[in-house]
């Protein structure tokens, strides 16, 4: 019986690595799309820069978690675009960085509408670079959204800092671990309304801005494959100011304005 529980245990741990190992693939609407996205630009192996976790299958393809982290001697990444091959709009978020933020770890949750390569393209200063991950998930875009509307535009803005305090103490400018929460329900112009069946028009958070005290961290412009209720999880070096400042804009001419403490309450 121990035989057979272990050899069933050493099968399950086999199948979760292959699940791992989920590589961009050859296939799908990529060739037909680099032009517009990044015109004539060369586009190295990334993999030695930066990695890029996401499932392989999606429990939820309407909040698809994605992780980019950086290996610590690599060039400083200032701006990284997310793609989603066979999403409506491709184009999930254009993200420019700060030098805080310099090794980049960074996730964000993402909407995949069928199954599609997910790519990260970096920019540094020694060219373009591109890793990401092939994710099996359908309907991400058009899932039904969480919250009845009403009670979605109710709480639309409120944000929440999320700190996890230093990853790195030994550091003289020891590195820090936040999250940032945003209520907005992020429409994406694909989805229904439970009760009239009518589609729900386009509402996204389209701009963002993240700074402590004067130093930008992090912007992000955004599109419908931002899930809702967007949540950012980041590391960064602390520069001592107490807060974080947020300034998001909505597709519908909202603008929301937070001084976040930094050692709110993890």
């Amino acid at each position: 019986m121990k035989l057979l529980v272990s050899a069933a245990l050493a099968a399950l741990v086999a199948q979760a690595a292959l699940a791992q190992d989920n590589p961009l693939t050859d296939q799908g609407s990529w060739a037909d799309l680099k032009d517009s996205i990044v015109g004539d630009a060369a586009l190295q192996d990334g993999s030695a820069l930066f990695s890029v976790d996401a499932p392989y299958r999606a429990n939820d393809a309407a909040t698809v978690p994605i992780e980019i982290v950086q290996t610590d001697d690599a060039p400083m990444i200032d701006s990284a675009m997310v793609v989603i091959d066979e999403n409506p709009a491709p184009v999930a978020a254009e993200l420019t960085f700060g030098p805080a933020m310099h090794p980049l770890k960074f996730d964000l949750r993402v909407r995949v509408n069928q199954y599609s390569n997910v790519r990260v393209i970096a920019e540094t200063d020694q060219g373009s670079f591109m890793n990401g991950r092939f994710v099996k998930a359908s309907g991400g875009c058009s899932a039904p959204a969480s919250r009845d509307p009403e009670l979605a535009l109710a709480s639309m803005g409120e944000m929440k800092l999320r700190s996890f305090g230093e990853t790195q103490p030994q550091m003289s400018t020891p590195r820090r671990e936040a999250a940032i929460m945003i209520r907005h329900p992020n429409y994406s112009g694909l989805q229904r309304d439970q009760v009239t069946q009518l589609f729900i028009g386009a509402h996204f958070i389209d701009h963002l801005e993240v700074y402590q005290g004067d130093e930008m961290l992090f912007t992000l412009d955004g599109g419908i494959s931002i899930s809702e209720n967007p949540v950012f999880r980041f590391t960064y070096t602390d520069n001592g100011s107490p807060d974080l400042r947020v300034h998001a804009e909505d597709t519908e001419g909202n603008v929301f304005d937070h001084t976040l403490p930094k050692d709110a309450a993890s």
